[in-house]
This record gives C-alpha cells, sequence and structure tokens, in this order.
C-alpha cells in the first residue's frame, strides 16, 4: 500500500482562483491559467448579479483535479466613508445604490420605479388628485 501511494502522487490543486472575464452574462468565460467558457455564476440567496467583461472574479474549483468550476464573486469596491460593521451597500451601474444603514436608515440613489402597491406607515399612498 506505501508503494502504491508512492507510485502515484495526487496532483495538488487550487481550492479557488483569482481570474478575469471574458465573457459576460449568467453563463461567464473566465481567464485564470487559461480560458474556461461556461461557467456558472453563484451569489448569497436573493440576490441577482450578472458579472461585466473584464471584471476581476473569484472562481472556486470543485472535484476531482478541480474540472468543475464556478464564479463566486468580484472584488469589492472601496466601502463608502463611515460604513460600520453590519451595514450593507449595494451598488449598480450609473452610480445608482442601495445603502441600509444602523438605525434603520434607507439611502437610494438614482430613479425609483415601484411596481404594485406602495405603504407609507401602514396606509397604501394615494397621490393627490387635486388642481
Amino acid at each position: 500500500m506505501w508503494l502504491s501511494k508512492k507510485m502515484k502522487p495526487v496532483v495538488p490543486t487550487a481550492d479557488s482562483d483569482l481570474g478575469t472575464t471574458t465573457i459576460a452574462g449568467g453563463s461567464v468565460g473566465v481567464l485564470t491559467r487559461g480560458e474556461v467558457r461556461s461557467l456558472p455564476v453563484y451569489g448569497p440567496g436573493g440576490y441577482v448579479w450578472l458579472p461585466d467583461s473584464g471584471a476581476a472574479v473569484l472562481v472556486i474549483k470543485g472535484g476531482p483535479g478541480g474540472e468543475e468550476q464556478c464564479v463566486a464573486g468580484v472584488r469589492q469596491i472601496e466601502a463608502p466613508k463611515h460604513m460600520e460593521p453590519g451595514e450593507v451597500y449595494l451598488y449598480g451601474p450609473d452610480d445608482t445604490s442601495i445603502y441600509l444603514r444602523k438605525g434603520g436608515t434607507v439611502e437610494i440613489r438614482g430613479s425609483v420605479s415601484i411596481q404594485g402597491m406602495l405603504i407609507v406607515n401602514g396606509i397604501p399612498y394615494k397621490p393627490c388628485t387635486c388642481s
């Protein structure tokens, strides 16, 4: 048994790698040590994200030899000034963002479009029809 283990050394593989997206979208191409295409994209539950082409992404490798791979996230931007632990900052294109701050404050940057009913302090909002 000792001899058989010495004859077939285990090939070392990386469990993760940093890569650059070459194809954007939900099934991306990533360049790490070589280009891999059609990688699935994973993110936190309830969150949908499609990486841009040229983004620095984290590629997780699994399976024997690391042949099963997926994109798990991108390198974070710098946190907003004075951001505290536990706060959440979501950002998108064209300087749009949602900032969930301590104390219950929600800051929204960009245009807001509401599909459905708007309720303010438990009361359905009705725009003024007076002229």
